[in-house]
């Protein structure tokens, strides 16, 4: 008789809601570790799958139907314990079938390569871990040695909460350096919040441990290049990977040190699939791999800081700026006091123009890019309305065209009003493209100190859209070319410009009464970050100012901000929420719905609610009514959604996982989707 064949469970890519939530039996002539990467049959398909361990028989299954593997990926070592554990973590938390995370994790290149074709992409030469030692570390400071000291000799996580210009990458740097020392083998991770930081990263990681030990993983990758990327890390070539929150799934069988950088922005949280916080994946990770996690921030996450205050967190303070330089000088404008017309009040304009006369830069941000947020008709009604959204499109003047940012949708600016004929159409409110107009018409007349006239330039999301265009525009504000830089957000975090001595905000007060309640905490963190691109050179930091032109210049945020008092802003704000019972008091999650009309999302949502109230956990957990979005229609589609809270993780926990196979079973005609976003940042 032959040996009968092994029967394993595999982990395939299933769709979002697909009632196949776990592995699936197939059989095998070959014994397979747990973590090996097989072809598999799924219907008509060939598809990649992860082998999860032996099959385990369900009562009433058949138990001999199962399908043969097609083909094993061999010679890539299997996928480690900790990494299925991560895995299978985030399904759960996040309400997500298993294959799903599991697949979405591995690269898109590798997901689609026959056995056959993966043997011939082995023999290509790979990768291997270069130890080649770069320029000598500098000397720290005596609050980096400090934190330093302590991340050596404790196990965490830690949180560095270290002002903005006080060294902390040094301190990562430096962190990896002792950790890649102590093993041979050991692996890092550096978490950055958002692609346009990883450039500048790694080339300080790359200076310091050399190229063929560093890797970078993130979406802006062509998949040749991340395959590339990921097998050097699965392999233990790389021995550092700088990313985005993507590489938290990154394949690390020697993980030893995980650093989130930016650790509060909200760049970590993924806003679709599988809808996930890498930052708290991160500290998951460490947990399962014995890895020690170090998260960074000047404004850490109030859901952080209380962690830190309660004592889970260990807490490393670095208050001081290298050089000992003070941080900027924060004066508030009271619009109220000047012209409603007035765009840049006069005491700015002063003051910018009096920077370009001594060589120094000043950064200028608003948050909204294109020309103007809306075209108007000034004879009636008319507005630069999206037809498929409940959204303005914005005005571009560029290249003459009115384009919806939320669903894409373009079209040239017209003559005349479509409605009534009229010539005079205006644009209503101010981007950042109508901002550099306006300071370019300001300071026609300034020049610098050799006699050129001043440069005004702008980097938002519309000028950086060509591939090296963001690095060729950093590079000309580091090398001095541009005397005013105008920006959205993106300018504001973690660059090191060092010519910088003035950054004002335009419109710092959309946030302060917002309807969702982490809008105040966005916005000091933003404001706090913007003001540290100001004096990072200690020789200027003694006149590096940050200016904010503000309706409400008496309010509490603004009152912190001038201080640079971080824990005060905190503690006020933990205050008020734990009064609220919000968030990082309470627990939430959303189900959000979209379908063809509202009545349809929303009646989805409705007998959701209602299917809900049998399950056992319902008198522990608040369902809320179901609304519209906030935009309840993008791209012709309407959107609803309805929050669930709950004093206790556990008890939101446990009534998701039983609320789901309810929610699989809704049959709703109309309905195009659905979702469950757990932890949401928005609502």
């Amino acid at each position: 008789m032959g040996v009968p064949p092994h029967r394993i469970a595999v982990v395939v890519p299933t769709p979002a809601h697909s009632t196949v939530a776990g592995p699936l039996t197939y059989r095998s002539e070959l014994p397979l570790a747990p973590g090996s990467l097989v072809r598999v049959p799924l219907g008509r398909r060939e598809v990649l799958g992860v082998v999860w361990g032996e099959a385990v028989d369900e009562a009433g299954a058949a138990p001999h139907g199962e399908k043969p593997v097609a083909g094993v990926l061999e010679g890539l070592p299997p996928l480690a314990g900790p990494w299925r554990e991560l895995v299978a973590f985030a399904a759960a938390y996040y309400q997500r079938s298993l294959g799903e995370v599991a697949l979405a994790a591995l690269p898109a290149q590798l997901r689609d390569l026959s056995p056959q074709q993966w043997q011939r992409r082995l023999k290509r030469p790979q990768a291997t871990c270069g130890d080649a030692a770069g320029p000598a570390a500098p000397a720290l400071t005596a609050e980096q040695s400090a934190a330093l000291a302590q991340i050596a000799g404790g196990s965490g996580p830690f949180l560095l909460f270290g002002a903005t210009g006080s060294g902390k990458t040094e301190v990562y740097l430096q962190a990896v350096g002792q950790v890649l020392a102590s093993d041979p083998a050991a692996q890092a991770l550096v978490m950055v919040p958002e692609i346009n930081l990883t450039p500048q990263l790694q080339a300080r990681f790359t200076e310091r441990f050399g190229a063929a030990g560093v890797v970078s993983l993130h979406s802006g990758m062509t998949n040749p290049q991340r395959l590339k990327a990921w097998l050097a890390a699965h392999t233990g070539a790389a021995r550092i990977v700088l990313g985005t929150r993507l590489a938290v799934f990154a394949s690390l069988p020697r993980l030893a040190l995980v650093v989130v950088d930016e650790e509060h922005d909200p760049s970590y949280k993924q806003q679709e699939g599988a809808r996930y916080s890498a930052r708290d994946l991160a500290l998951v990770r460490g947990k399962l791999e014995g890895a020690r996690v170090l998260l960074g921030s000047a404004t850490p996450s109030l859901e952080s800081w209380l962690a830190s205050e309660r004592g889970r967190y260990r807490r490393l303070a670095m208050p001081s700026r290298i050089g000992q330089g003070p941080l900027p000088q924060v004066s508030l404008l009271d619009m109220n006091l000047q012209p409603r017309s007035t765009v840049v009040a006069p005491q700015l304009v002063a003051a910018i123009e009096e920077r370009i006369t001594r060589g120094e830069q000043s950064l200028l941000f608003l948050n909204r890019r294109g020309y103007a947020p809306v075209l108007a008709c000034t004879a009636c009604e008319w507005k630069s309305e999206c037809p498929h959204c409940s959204a303005f499109r914005v005005f571009h003047k560029i290249d003459r065209t009115l384009r919806c940012h939320h669903c894409g949708f373009a079209e040239r600016v017209p003559r005349a009003c479509p409605q009534c004929g009229n010539l005079d159409i205006a644009p209503l409110g101010r981007g950042t493209e109508r901002l550099e107009e306006h300071l370019a018409q300001l300071f026609a007349g300034a020049r610098r100190p050799d006699g050129e006239p001043a440069r005004i330039a702008r980097i938002d999301a519309d000028t950086t859209r060509a591939k090296g265009a963001l690095e060729a525009q950093l590079g000309e504000v580091h090398s001095g070319a541009v005397d005013v830089l105008v920006g959205t957000q993106m300018v504001t975090k973690g660059h090191d410009f060092r010519r910088i001595t003035l950054v004002a905000a335009l419109n710092a007060d959309s946030a302060l009464f917002s309807s969702d309640f982490r809008a105040p905490e966005r916005l000091f963190a933003l404001l706090m970050q913007a003001a540290g691109r100001a004096g990072r050179d200690a020789g200027q930091a003694r006149r590096s100012q940050m200016w904010v032109q503000t309706w409400h210049p008496s309010h509490s945020l603004f009152a912190a901000l001038a201080r640079h008092d971080y824990p005060a802003f905190a503690a006020a704000q933990l205050a008020e929420r734990e009064a609220a019972g919000m968030p990082p008091f309470a627990f939430q999650a959303l189900v959000r719905a979209e379908a063809r009309t509202q009545e349809v999302a929303q009646g989805f949502l409705r007998e959701a609610a209602e299917a809900a109230r049998q399950l056992p956990q319902a008198h522990q957990v608040t369902v809320y009514p179901a609304v519209p979005m906030a935009v309840q229609r993008v791209a012709d589609i309407e959107r609803a959604q309805m929050l669930v809270e709950s004093a206790s993780r556990p008890a939101l926990q446990r009534f998701l996982a039983g609320w789901q196979p309810l929610l699989h079973a809704q049959r709703s005609r109309g309905l195009i989707r659905w979702a469950v976003d757990v932890d949401p940042l928005a609502i």
